[in-house]
């Protein structure tokens, strides 16, 4: 193929089927990463992680409201579907308010909500059960998936 894209997906393709998938080297996101994304950029990776089949009977409404800076949303499920769009429902079923480097640490597997709960940096007012439900819906990633091959 002239096309490099091309061309390395053809290369990718072969060492596929004629090695085992590698996948990527890391378990969890690197620090420096994570600290580029915005709120925004981390829930819809949150959206994408959803296992739908599971979340299909679930509906939850969460205020996620990230500090330093000052960033609300709320987070939306149901039909299994996760939404989010910026701004504060009073009626939702939790608030979690957590610290922007808190959370950068607890997604990179830094630290666990528990630990982040009992030092103040994470804070769940109302049902706290709802945070638990959805972080329970999302699939954990794979980093060994086939980039080319369809899975067996």
């Amino acid at each position: 193929a002239e096309n490099a894209t091309w061309r390395n997906f053809f290369l990718m393709g072969a060492r596929e089927l004629r090695w085992e998938i590698t996948g990527t080297p890391t378990d969890s996101a690197a620090p420096d990463v994570l600290a580029q994304l915005s709120v925004e950029q981390i829930l819809d990776a949150m959206a994408i992680r959803l296992d739908g089949p599971r979340a299909w009977g679930t509906r939850l409404r969460i205020n996620w409201q990230v500090t330093e800076p000052d960033d609300p949303h709320l987070i939306e499920v149901e039909n299994g579907v996760l939404n989010h769009r910026p701004g504060h429902d009073p009626e939702a079923d939790a608030t979690l308010t957590i610290e922007r480097r808190a959370l950068n640490e607890m997604l990179g597997k830094e630290a666990d909500l528990a630990e982040l709960a009992t030092s103040g940096r994470l804070r769940v007012e109302g049902d706290g059960e709802k945070l638990g439900q959805l972080l329970g819906l999302l699939d954990e990633p794979d980093p060994g998936f086939a980039i080319v091959t369809p899975e067996p």
